[in-house]
């Protein structure tokens, strides 16, 4: 039985992990929990398909993780795990401006012809919008998808690893140092234990760097703080109420018992892994928020979180064989994205270790392009 080791298990190390158990290897993943996880503090929107963004290789790989959601969440439930924190409650996306929202609804309707898992694309007055998101001011009309979600990514990390340790897996807490002989990565060093393996998988995030470091690797991955808020509105029920997509770079998810989270920072230049709540960040996440919602006012403030996302140069993942060494296979740089694509990404990864084919062109998203000199 091959035998592989994950080190990392945020979303996309949790996922690789899954499905390499699931395909009868033996795995042993080794996580740290270290303060600020991406995957830890967020809560995704599964609508890649409104980004303006122009990078295809990126929007692929997004379309791809939005669309491979269904099929995981549903092996899941067969493998026992019903709190995914996954659901398809839809989208709306806002503006005060109709005639901007039309231009969106005609390149949402000519990205529908290869994701029909989008659904019913639908503009909706502002009073539509209210009745299906009351806290929302009055004067905004929206564009409906109905095929968009929303992920808890803490609820559906655990639920990928509860499923993969019961196939198996072995979970370790603690730091693990690569351990190699010439240009091979031969396993890690966890409490002054060797674990040897056919194969290392590092889905560390924004902890990369240090972690191959040792190599005599530069890998020049960056991160961004994110800090997100999570209120509650007593007595709403908030369990299918839409994904809130503003103009900019925030939005408003609703969860069950009553949990709205809203968000979220963008700190470029963070001082370290600085994991502090600041009244900064806390100010510009609400403020922002109930600018769009003002019904938020009347909500308890429950707790903030706070995440690295972890970008390389171009902002578009890697994925692949670290290059110069053989063993060693990474997956870096999802971004704000690493809930929409971390799980397919996860997939691909096992897929590329255990010698499948694959789904996507990896020439797309090579690792020596996170590789300095």
């Amino acid at each position: 039985m091959p035998k592989y080791i994950v080190i990392g298990a945020g979303i996309v190390g949790a996922s690789t992990a899954y499905q390499l158990a699931n395909n009868g290897a033996e795995v042993i993943i080794v996580d740290r929990r270290d303060k600020g996880q991406a995957t830890d503090a967020a809560a995704g929107i599964i609508c890649p398909w409104l980004s303006q963004r122009r990078n295809q290789a990126w929007y692929r790989l997004a379309r791809e993780g939005a669309s491979f959601y269904p099929a995981l969440i549903e092996e899941l439930e067969k493998d026992g795990e019903t709190e995914t924190g996954y659901a398809r409650v839809g989208a709306l996306r806002i503006h005060r401006e109709t005639d901007k929202l039309i231009e969106l609804e005609k390149r949402a309707n000519q990205r529908k012809q290869d994701a029909p898992e989008m659904g019913d694309i639908t503009l909706l007055t502002p009073c539509e919008v209210k009745r299906l998101f009351p806290p929302l001011a009055d004067d905004y009309a929206a564009l409906h998808v109905a095929g968009a979600a929303r992920v808890d990514g803490r609820a559906l990390r655990e639920a990928l690893l509860r499923a993969a340790i019961r196939k198996g897996a072995t979970l370790l807490d603690g730091e693990a140092d690569l351990c190699h002989d010439g240009d091979k990565v031969t396993g890690v060093r966890v409490r002054n234990e060797m674990i040897f393996a056919d194969a290392v998988i590092v889905c560390t995030g924004a902890w990369i760097n240090p972690v191959v470091a040792p190599l005599g690797v530069d890998f020049r991955a960056t991160f961004q703080k994110a800090q997100i808020v999570h209120l509650a509105l007593p007595g709403m029920d908030t369990g299918s109420w839409p994904v809130i997509i503003p103009p900019g770079d925030q939005y408003i998810l609703s969860f069950d018992r009553s949990r709205i989270v809203i968000g979220a920072t963008h700190e470029n230049d963070p001082q370290g892994y600085d994991t502090r709540v600041t009244a900064g960040g806390l100010h510009e996440v609400i403020s922002k928020a109930l600018a769009y919602a003002p019904g938020l006012a009347s909500g308890s403030f429950l707790e903030a979180r706070v995440g690295f996302r972890p970008f390389t140069p171009g902002f578009l993942p890697v994925i692949g064989a670290l290059p110069g060494w053989k063993g060693i296979f990474v997956a870096n740089g999802l971004g704000s994205s690493g809930l929409t694509m971390g799980p397919y990404i996860g997939c691909q990864l096992a897929k590329l270790v255990l010698g499948m084919n694959l789904d996507i062109a990896l020439d797309d998203y090579k690792v020596e392009g996170a590789i300095g000199p």
